[in-house]
């Protein structure tokens, strides 16, 4: 099978590899033709180091090579998936799968990816959502890994389901694909809460707290805008809220280390040498989200004022500390 996988950064090259490695014809994408050349002439991916990309693995900065494609995988920054997406909707054959890895939430719209792509696309292609506990550095090493794939439409998601999985990145179907967004966006604002606290030299319970607590604000959230609890329950929600709020190579995380130690958010993010900090546009989109639809999120409305207002991350969470009791379930029908 024909697949074009539209983005070379780290997440987008290792799932080529994995279509590769599959037996498929893959085309790997890139923005600019200076790293297109790059990755042509080193045949390695600087993000994936030590991962040899094979001479079948075809690269190109023409986005017509999606034509013909059986499958389409768009692995872009959430900031570029509406541009790319109505390119893609021209040229890209109708019924063709569009695989959306991108994580994220639209900045100014507040959409979900697969609503941005899937208005972009006009009903043209089906839009399947994949994500879950996956660092690309580990995928492309062929560290045994577990993901999900939403859609509405089963017989897609089975489709793109058999296109991935192998005995090592085995690969789940849901078909709550507001709830694996979600969970998949808002991980990265509480990673980068996790990393605030690793930075201000605090322990395991107080980011144990932060990640049990963060879960349940995006839970509280996804249901509100229609998604399932027991999606978050799995791996989209804390499959990849565990591995983005423990691991070095989350860049959400080694940012927010960054804040705790005095950085300001510009600072920070400079020096992750250029990597996009998806939990940066995430928290104001969450805290617009969430505002439109009245539901609580302490966590993250205080990851908001940190990145937005500038304010010191010890006070925040002094205030988090100081909040009214509450029961843990929110509910006095809980005692009865």
């Amino acid at each position: 099978m024909r697949a074009a996988v539209i983005g070379s950064g780290a997440w987008g090259t290792a799932l080529a590899l994995v279509l590769l490695e599959n037996g498929h014809e893959v085309t790997l994408w890139s923005h600019t033709q200076s790293e297109c050349d790059a990755l042509r002439r080193n045949r390695e991916n600087p993000m994936l180091k030590g991962v040899p990309l094979p001479e079948a693995l075809e690269l190109t900065t023409d986005l017509a090579c999606v034509k013909g494609c059986q499958v389409i995988v768009l692995v872009t920054p959430s900031f570029a998936v509406r541009d790319t997406a109505r390119k893609l909707a021209a040229l890209a054959d109708p019924g063709t799968p569009v695989v959306l890895a991108s994580k994220g939430i639209e900045k100014g719209s507040s959409l979900l990816l697969h609503q941005v792509a899937e208005q972009e696309m006009g009903g043209r292609c089906p839009v399947v959502v994949l994500s879950g506990p996956s660092h690309a550095e580990e995928v492309g090493r062929q560290v045994p890994t577990a993901v999900v794939v939403a859609s509405e439409d089963r017989q897609v998601a089975v489709l793109v389901q058999d296109l991935f999985m192998n005995q090592r990145l085995r690969i789940y179907t849901s078909p709550d694909i507001v709830g694996v967004e979600i969970g998949a966006a808002m991980k990265n604002v509480i990673a980068l809460c996790a990393g605030c606290c690793d930075g201000m030299g605090y322990g395991d319970n107080t980011k144990a707290m932060l990640m049990t607590r963060g879960l349940t604000e995006i839970a509280r959230l996804g249901v509100a805008m229609g998604a399932r609890k027991e999606t978050f329950a799995g791996l989209a929600g804390v499959g990849d809220l565990i591995v983005t709020c423990t691991s070095m190579h989350s860049r959400n995380r080694r940012a927010g280390i960054l804040l705790g130690q005095g950085k300001s958010i510009r600072q920070a993010m400079d020096e992750m040498g250029g990597a996009v900090v998806e939990g940066y546009y995430a928290a104001a989109s969450a805290k617009e989200l969430a505002d439109k639809a009245g539901v609580e999120m302490p966590i993250t409305f205080g990851a908001y004022e940190v990145l937005y207002e500038g304010k010191d991350p010890h006070e925040v969470l002094r205030r988090l500390m100081a909040r009214q009791r509450k029961d843990e379930l929110e509910t006095e029908e809980s005692w009865i």
